[in-house]
């Protein structure tokens, strides 16, 4: 069989790129073993545009937001099921020292409809405790990323354009005209690996670093306002009937897939700080976030290799990133437009020729 790209991996990233190129007429095969604890999986699937204890807008927030709407609205359309669920983030603040560090900053924006409210006092919403207020963040929401992948590879598997499988670097051969996959042959293949990139005898050189994540899924007793998603020192995202999705720790020492008790401990203090509200944890899980050293994105075909391509690095910012940069990538493959020099891995490239002077160096 031949197609036009082999797409390996089937997280966020990689599902969002081989649903662009499908939609732009290409022939894609996707390889990719499932996973219940991917870190796409297990992820909230938050969209914050302005993030930090800076009070920063999220980088091409601008830019980002609308291409990230429009995809997941033309999925929601096709699937005829909700996936982008559009809910305020209520950014509570954890000092007067914060709340003087926001109103010095937004004296000298021009935030639009990213802000919605400034409070300086506390909201008086039952069951949460906010007694120096917050501010109320537009433009955000959350997707179910799960709901997503399953959808995307039902059709896949459906049309036999999914390999549910591991994929065997072993059998990738260089050919003259492409790439072949076993008995399977592509002009180009992306890979999407997340994280396992680190293990990839050809994109190792990239500055990934595996973070874990945790989350923790809990039932409260009483259901305070599920309006809005919460947001201080971790998120708090409103499932219904009382169930919130809390997340995430950062953990770059111990980058497995296992929950902790430290884990989850750290997640319920931190929610305690949010709501007086007595919980039950009815879900606890982990996963492996693919962290780059300057918090942008990895894209770009490899210097020496040009039939092989690599689209990572999102880190958790991908619900707001891939949909653009998949749609920007798959036009920089057809030649139509260059890559932004923030996400190109060329940017790297002083690491790459290190690496390959080190393999030379190696008996």
């Amino acid at each position: 069989m031949k197609y036009d790209f082999i797409v390996v991996g089937h997280g966020l990233a990689g599902a969002i790129l081989a649903e662009t190129l499908r939609s732009r007429g290409s022939k894609v095969l996707v390889i990719d073993e499932p996973k219940a604890n991917s870190a796409s999986r297990v992820a909230a699937g938050l969209l914050n545009p302005v993030a930090g204890k800076r009070f920063a807008k999220s980088w091409l927030a601008d830019t980002f937001i609308p291409a990230a709407d429009a995809f997941y609205t033309s999925l929601e359309a096709r699937y005829g099921q909700e996936l982008f669920f559009r809910k305020p983030i209520y950014k509570i603040f954890s000092s007067i020292e914060e709340q003087n560090t926001w109103m010095a900053k937004s004296a000298g924006g021009n935030w639009g409809d990213y802000i919605l409210a400034t409070h300086t006092q506390s909201i008086n919403q039952p069951g949460i405790d906010d007694p120096y207020g917050g501010i109320m963040i537009g433009r955000g929401g959350y997707l179910h990323v799960f709901a997503m992948l399953d959808l995307l590879t039902e059709d896949l598997l459906k049309q036999n354009l999914m390999l549910p499988e591991r994929f065997d670097m072993s059998e990738l051969q260089l050919t003259e005209g492409g790439v072949k996959y076993k008995s399977i042959e592509a002009a180009r293949l992306v890979f999407c690996e997340g994280y396992q990139v680190v293990h990839n005898p050809y994109f190792k050189w990239l500055p990934i670093q595996p973070t874990k994540g945790e989350v923790l899924e809990v039932q409260t007793d009483q259901n305070f306002s599920p309006e809005c998603i919460y947001n201080k020192a971790v998120y708090v995202v409103p499932e219904g009937a009382g169930r919130f999705i809390i997340g995430a720790t950062y953990d770059w020492r111990n980058p497995d897939e296992e929950p902790t008790p430290q884990g989850q401990e750290e997640l319920s203090e931190r929610f305690r700080q949010i709501t007086p509200q007595p919980f039950q944890v009815t879900g606890h899980w982990a996963g492996i976030r693919p962290a780059v050293r300057d918090r942008r994105p990895l894209a770009g075909l490899h210097p020496q290799y040009p039939q092989l391509g690599v689209f990572n690095g999102m880190g958790s910012k991908g619900v707001l990133m891939a949909p653009y940069l998949a749609r920007q990538f798959a036009a920089a493959l057809a030649g139509e437009e260059e890559l932004m020099p923030e996400i190109h891995i060329f940017r790297y490239l002083s690491l790459y020729y290190a690496y390959t002077d080190q393999q030379n160096l190696q008996p």
